[in-house]
């Protein structure tokens, strides 16, 4: 069973007792102050041979010390909660656990909870509309290192950072932004678009290890830690044509 504010198998005790060729399960801390959808997760996620929930936390204040604790790759965190909301503890999390990837799971779908989810850097940003079969995929793919957020808020996003671009057009002139190779540019308008790896490998007719290097090129260029960044740097600095 999975920590809930009682003592709990730390990460180096639940190795120790694998077999020693068992790769290590990607650990999960759930944090939702709703107790049945905690447990739907829980469930959803323990069926699954590489995932293991490490640990449920009620709040914000919990997850922040769960996690410092845990050390867990992934937190699946809601924003509405008491004592301390998820932004506020995604903030803390990453300061107390920085290699934790951090997925906003909530109802809302507010532009500012979204925005303020990036800044305190959250991974991803998902509505609980999505099928709850979804979370496992979603789980891996912020492990590996991709950033999520659902269609519709993806769009509201770009809208908003096209609105700040044309807003900032009477800011003193800046350094010019990296140049990016044309290949480059078709990768990061995909990723833009809310596109993986896979679906961006087949729309341009190349393999998948080549699209994770050029999102890597990308990154490097502009300095950047997530695709996500990237795209909001690129629509700050007009590199992409938001229609």
């Amino acid at each position: 069973m999975p920590r809930q504010g009682g003592a709990a198998a730390t990460p180096a005790e639940r190795r120790a007792a694998r077999p020693g060729d068992a790769a290590d399960p990607i650990s999960v801390l759930i944090v939702d102050d709703h107790a049945l959808f905690r447990r739907g997760l829980e469930m959803v996620l323990q069926a699954e041979d590489d995932i293991e929930v490490i640990g449920e936390g009620g709040d914000g204040h919990e997850a922040v010390e769960m996690a410092g604790d845990l050390l867990p790759d992934v937190v699946l965190m809601d924003i509405r909660m008491p004592r301390r909301s998820g932004i506020e503890a995604c903030t803390a999390i990453k300061a107390a656990a920085p290699s934790a990837k951090i997925v906003m799971l909530t109802i809302s779908d507010e532009e500012e909870d979204l925005f303020e989810a990036i800044k305190a850097g959250a991974s991803g940003y998902l509505l609980k509309e999505i099928s709850i079969d979804e979370v496992p995929q979603a789980v891996r793919a912020v492990h590996g290192g991709q950033s999520l957020i659902s269609p519709s808020m993806a769009s509201k996003l770009i809208t908003e950072f096209a609105a700040l671009a044309k807003r900032s057009e009477e800011r003193t002139q800046q350094v010019p932004a990296p140049r990016l190779t044309e290949r480059e540019m078709e990768v990061l308008r995909l990723v833009a678009r809310g596109l993986g790896n896979r679906e961006i490998a087949r729309e341009l007719f190349i393999s998948e290890n080549t699209v994770k290097n050029h999102v890597r090129n990308i990154l490097e260029k502009l300095q950047l830690h997530s695709r996500m960044e990237a795209v909001v740097y690129a629509v700050r600095e007009k590199l992409l044509e938001i229609t």
